[in-house]
């Protein structure tokens, strides 16, 4: 337990076991035999190294840090995906931005007076002169 501090590893909460159970990551509790697992932080993984041998162990410790690799390099990916959605949200915003200008000036177009048409009355055309 020495060679594990609460940063290499820590207990799961009720909540914590009832999410990974629901998940199939690890058994029913009453499989757990009153036990709370622990879990292990990227750190925690390293240190087992130095502390399992057995060649399954060892086989399983490559293998989950080759999956620490795997998320970290996705995670790296997901900020670039991010960042290009984030350039494009505001390109085609600005472009919407023109285009609502277009249709709010075509909606609410001002009105000029308009020429009336028809007949007009004699005093009228007095008028204007």
């Amino acid at each position: 337990m020495e060679r594990f501090p609460e940063d290499f590893m820590f207990e799961l909460t009720e909540e914590e076991i009832g999410i990974v159970v629901s998940q199939n990551v690890i058994p029913h509790k009453k499989y757990l035999g009153g036990a709370k697992p622990f879990a292990f932080t990227e750190t925690g993984v390293a240190m087992l190294s130095s502390v399992l041998k057995s060649d399954t162990a060892i086989e399983m410790n490559i293998a989950i840090m080759r999956t620490f690799i795997s998320l970290r390099k996705l995670s790296v990916n997901y900020k670039e995906v991010m960042k290009v959605l984030e350039e494009m949200r505001e390109q085609y915003d600005n472009q919407f931005e023109d285009i609502y200008r277009v249709l709010e000036h075509l909606i609410n177009k001002p009105q000029q007076p308009r020429n009336m048409i028809g007949f007009t009355r004699h005093e009228e055309i007095a008028e204007k002169q």
